[in-house]
């Protein structure tokens, strides 16, 4: 089983944060694809990185991104093994310049997210790791062992939430564990991949998301979650399938 050294995906997830801060730091213009959702030149340049750099990397394990062509979403059915990439999760945060924004580089084998890593270029922090393989953090230099904290009995439930898709449904769900009002609930909104970082580091113990997710939003954070001790199941608790014939993800709560 192919496991991938951090030592050789570290700089292509850097070098793409490296093309999306050089975007963000000028004027820059936002298209809209079929779906309505926003795209930059900073999706597309590092997509490109990552996707190039990839195939140099591990020529026989093939890429889907987010950006990748209708042909790609094509082959991808029969593929058993492959890197799944968002090279801009949180475009809407991009575009807002609020900094919440991530690369995403997942490894998929037989439906699972594998291993994940994900990068915050604004924050200059990344987090990897891998169901069994435990989850790490590399901030202001340091690289160090992180780990959920389960919610303790009495305590307020610490929930991180989207910052642009807080449906009804999601503030309804959260209504079994308490009240917001009444202070049983600290929610924090929290743009792209973020939100499942915030847990694995013992930061929250809750992300409810029933809203729109497609599967490169979801598996690298997923895979740096399941590595610190979290879960991510559908909300009758049944694992995230991946490489389904839809890319879109059910609704999910992912948990410490």
């Amino acid at each position: 089983m192919f496991f991938p050294a951090i030592s050789e995906l570290e700089p292509i997830a850097r070098a793409a944060g490296d093309i999306i801060m050089a975007i963000y730091s000028q004027p820059f213009t936002v298209e809209y694809k079929g779906d309505e959702s926003p795209l930059t030149a900073a999706d597309k340049g590092a997509h490109e990185v990552i996707v190039q750099a990839l195939a140099g990397l591990t020529p026989d394990i093939p890429v889907l991104s987010e950006e990748s062509g209708p042909e790609v979403m094509e082959l991808r059915h029969g593929w058993s093994r492959y890197w799944l990439v968002d090279p801009l999760d949180g475009t809407k945060e991009f575009v807002s310049r609020n900094g919440e924004f991530t690369v995403n580089i997942a490894l998929i084998e037989d439906g699972k997210p594998l291993w994940g890593l994900v990068y915050a270029p604004m924050l200059d922090r990344l987090w990897y790791g891998g169901k069994g393989m435990g989850a790490w953090r590399v901030a202001d230099g340091k690289r160090e062992a992180i780990q959920t904290r389960p919610h303790q009995e009495g305590a307020p439930w610490r929930v991180v939430g989207s910052r642009n898709h807080l449906s009804r449904e999601t503030l309804d769900y959260l209504a079994r564990f308490g009240d917001i009002e009444r202070g049983e609930i600290e929610l924090v909104s929290m743009g792209s991949s973020l939100k499942f970082c915030i847990i694995a580091e013992g930061g929250a113990e809750l992300y409810p998301r029933l809203a729109p997710t497609c599967e490169w939003d979801t598996a690298a954070a997923q895979a740096v979650l399941e590595g610190a001790g979290g879960s991510v199941t559908r909300l009758d608790g049944s694992p995230l399938a991946y490489n389904k014939p839809d890319i879109l993800n059910p609704w999910f709560v992912a948990r410490a």
